[in-house]
């Protein structure tokens, strides 16, 4: 992938780099504390975020930032929907932005270079799992680039006193279903 340089005050979008974890991380670390979007309950320190990114480039998948002023001010990464053979060429995607940054159109353009770097390397389908129904941003966010809402799971996660749920939102990609899968190993 090459970078793309965006109109946004110089913002570029570029495959992440092992310097940019510590920023990823505090990301994420506001996200987790302050947030529903994530539910998991503790922030986890950068060599595991770092582990992470590794796990997943390890597969082939995109892990992007987009970077402005030379600060990374969001990131986003697909990863595997679930572990079994047969979901092999769904991905799930995660698209995270540093407090400042939201609402200034940086998600939109992490998530269509994720979208074309996932279509790039044949996957079909991508699911977004969004915490909490409430979280309207995120899910108006996926709706506007091509995913539809496909169900909610209603009460699964504890978090700040209340419970919450998860909105499922799906987007085809590439010939879909349409067309045989790649020859991937099983």
């Amino acid at each position: 992938m090459t970078d793309r340089t965006l109109p946004i005050s110089a913002a570029t979008i570029r495959p992440s780099r092992e310097d940019d974890m510590a920023a990823i991380a505090a990301i994420y670390c506001h996200h987790v504390l302050t947030g529903t979007a994530s539910f998991e309950t503790e922030a986890p320190d950068v060599a595991e975020m770092a582990q992470r990114r590794a796990d997943l480039l390890g597969r082939g998948m995109p892990h992007l930032v987009l970077e402005q002023d030379g600060l990374v001010r969001g990131y986003a990464y697909a990863g595997p929907y679930r572990p079994r053979a047969a979901y092999r060429d769904t991905v799930e995607n995660s698209v995270y932005l540093a407090p400042d940054a939201i609402g200034l159109g940086f998600g939109r353009r992490l998530l269509t270079v994720l979208i074309e770097e996932c279509t790039a390397r044949g996957l079909r389908q991508m699911v977004a799992v969004v915490g909490d129904s409430a979280n309207l941003p995120s899910i108006r966010l996926h709706e506007r680039m091509g995913f539809r809402n496909v169900g909610t799971l209603a009460a699964v996660g504890y978090k700040h006193g209340r419970w919450l749920d998860t909105v499922l939102l799906q987007r085809t990609l590439g010939a879909g279903d349409a067309a045989p899968p790649i020859d991937r190993a099983e």
